[in-house]
């Protein structure tokens, strides 16, 4: 039977040589240097990988960080998940410089629980272990980690490692697991292929629980595998997920170049991003304030990439030992949601500058004034889930989206969400093929907007019937899909004075009359045409014979509508209209004859009307399309008993 995991991870970390590996030994009986450089220069070069044995027969993931500064980017990638921290520092040498940056670190990325294990004990005498003492308590101070226990240990001679095992499993007991958000992640930390198995990954898993079977999907790129088996401390298990060191065996990553900074996430998580918001803590040993626009390398989760800092407060700058509003701007994406944590290096990766924590994962380019959007950047790092779920719908780009989405935006169950959107404060709106909500602040204000655009669509151009629908869409202030917009203007006609006409929008008091000059011009040509019975004049004749230039030719175009929709000519074909008498003769001229005879030829009906072969076709290609007619080849048949009006 496999043993049981504890949802724990205890990492390790601390100066190069200053034990860490050699501590971990001595407690797990477990080597997690693994790699033959390691073995041979006798420093941790990557992560090491055990798990730690509790009274109850539980076992708790162990991370082995690398401590050289050379390889500060592994020590990242191992120290996002981890719970309770052995921060080793040597008796001998003490306090050392990478000491302080790995406590930074563990400090930006939200760790709370540590032990100081003052190492190679046995190497210094008692007036020694309590100077380090001391340059501990100065090192811990205005962090998490002030009333963290301190405890002397020997590798070589045991001393302190009971007292330490006890340690471990005190603060270990009743310990809560991250939250569970519904979304399985399991940022990749390696990736290898076992002969007869294939592709196998592993991480520390974050989000939910992972099962045998389920499908899985990559992210960047978004392609899909499948979960073949899992192992959690090498034992197969059926599933695993939350605070567990994992290692999947998967099936359909043969051609994936997967890597570290991959993440493999439950495969309705979909989005990665380049853009997010955060409130950003710049440390001490920054040395100085953070600016706008400045340049840096990023480190979330397990991944890596340079960055762009767009300071959001209004000073433009974030002082060492201050935190603010920020939004980062990603050369390549990273997948992030509310809540994670993430840590800031110079360009160069000599010196950590500061971290945060994600606010918005999806970040839309934004333009001054800020105080709307820092307003809602601060309630999402401070409210409660519904003013978190108005102010994370207010900075989508997106004018709705689902409650999956918004709780993969939080960080959050998804039914809490679909909880708090029964708030009144929500609009409940159909996306197609899903449900999707929007504050109701947003959509009072996109009821203005149409409604204000078309009255002054209207006031522009009075002719018009109203405005093309895709024309408003891709005016709105929110990204809005065809499909969505469509559902929107139902809800808009039901509860506005909007009406849609075929593909046009008006407002219900809109109506088109030609008057003054454009009431001539159309009295004119609508006598032109009549004059001209079954052989018409095209636009650009008609503009010459009413004295148009050939610049006016959208001017008697918008006039000829305006008559056709009050029903007095009607467009046959492209800049073809017939003067409505001269159509209903030229119908009943077609109807007459088929009434005596089965089919009728364009040459036959040109010579009933009189007109050339031109017309002739142009109206029989017009009786077709409204049902009079039906073409069988060359000649045209009645199509019913009693045809439609032309």
């Amino acid at each position: 039977m496999a043993s049981q995991a504890t949802r724990a991870i205890i990492g390790t970390a601390g100066h190069i040589d200053h034990g860490k590996t050699a501590l971990i030994r001595a407690l797990t009986g477990q080597d997690t240097d693994r790699l033959k450089e390691e073995k041979e220069r006798g420093i941790s070069i990557d992560l090491g990988f055990a798990y730690f044995s509790l009274p109850d027969g539980t076992r708790a993931g162990v991370v082995d960080v690398p401590g050289h500064e050379r390889f500060i980017r592994n020590m990242l990638a191992g120290a996002h998940g981890i719970d309770l921290v052995l921060f080793t520092i040597a008796a001998d040498d003490g306090v050392m410089p990478q000491s302080e940056e790995h406590l930074d670190i563990l400090h930006l990325l939200g760790t709370r629980r540590a032990i100081f294990v003052i190492t190679k004990s046995d190497l210094a005498d008692q007036a020694r272990v309590a100077d380090v003492r001391d340059e501990i308590t100065l090192l811990a101070e205005g962090t998490a980690f002030e009333d963290a226990p301190v405890i002397p240990v020997s590798s070589v001679t045991g001393r302190g490692l009971d007292e330490l095992r006890a340690e471990i499993v005190r603060r270990l007991e009743g310990f809560q697991a991250r939250r569970a958000t519904g979304i399985f992640r399991l940022p990749l930390d390696r990736a290898f292929t076992v002969k007869g198995h294939g592709t196998v990954v592993t991480g520390t898993a974050m989000g939910a629980n992972v099962t045998v079977g389920q499908k899985l999907r990559v992210l960047p790129g978004g392609h899909e595998v499948k979960v073949r088996a899992i192992q959690v401390h090498g034992e197969a298990v059926e599933s695993a997920g939350l605070c567990q060191r994992v290692a999947l065996n998967l099936s359909g990553a043969e051609k994936l170049e997967l890597r570290r900074g991959f993440v493999l996430a439950d495969e309705r998580l979909d989005f990665a991003t380049e853009r997010m918001d955060a409130m950003l803590e710049i440390r001490p040993a920054a040395r100085r304030a953070l600016k706008n626009n400045e340049r840096m390398r990023l480190f979330i989760a397990t991944g890596e990439t340079l960055a762009r800092a767009i300071v959001l407060e209004p000073s433009g700058s974030i002082a060492p030992k201050t935190r603010g509003l920020v939004q980062m701007v990603l050369d390549e994406p990273v997948v992030a949601l509310s809540g994670d944590t993430f840590v800031i290096r110079d360009e160069t990766n000599v010196r950590t500058i500061g971290g945060g924590i994600v606010l918005n994962p999806l970040g839309r380019r934004v333009r001054k004034p800020l105080d709307a959007y820092r307003e809602n950047l601060a309630t999402l790092a401070s409210s409660s889930t519904a003013e978190a779920v108005e102010a994370v719908l207010d900075l989508l780009e997106a004018f709705a989206a689902s409650a999956m989405r918004i709780a993969q935006l939080l960080n959050l169950p998804v039914a809490e969400v679909e909880r708090v959107v029964r708030d009144e404060r929500f609009i409940r709106l159909s996306m197609g093929d899903e449900e999707g909500f929007t504050t109701r602040a947003r959509w009072e204000a996109l009821k203005k907007f149409v409604l204000d655009a078309l009255a002054a669509h209207h006031r522009a151009n009075p002719l018009s019937p109203g405005l093309e629908m895709e024309a408003m869409r891709s005016r709105l202030p929110y990204d809005v899909s065809a499909r969505t917009f469509r559902a929107l203007l139902e809800r808009l006609e039901r509860g506005t004075d909007i009406v849609r006409e075929e593909s046009a929008l008006r407002l219900k008091s809109h109506r088109v009359t030609l008057a003054g000059d454009e009431g001539r011009l159309g009295r004119e040509a609508e006598a032109a045409l009549r004059e001209a019975r079954f052989q018409p004049p095209e636009l650009k004749q008609l503009a010459e014979s009413l004295g148009l230039r050939a610049a006016d030719l959208g001017r008697i175009r918008t006039v000829l509508s305006a008559l056709e929709r009050e029903g007095k000519v009607v467009k046959i074909a492209t800049d073809l209209y017939f003067e409505k008498n001269a159509l209903a003769a030229a119908r009943e001229r077609l109807l007459d004859y088929l009434a005596k005879n089965p089919e009728i030829t364009a040459a036959t009906y040109r010579d009933l009307l009189g007109a050339s072969r031109k017309f002739a076709i142009a109206l029989l290609d017009h009786f077709d399309r409204v049902g009079v007619t039906t073409r069988v080849g060359d000649v045209r048949r009645l199509r019913g008993k009693n045809p439609p009006a032309a």
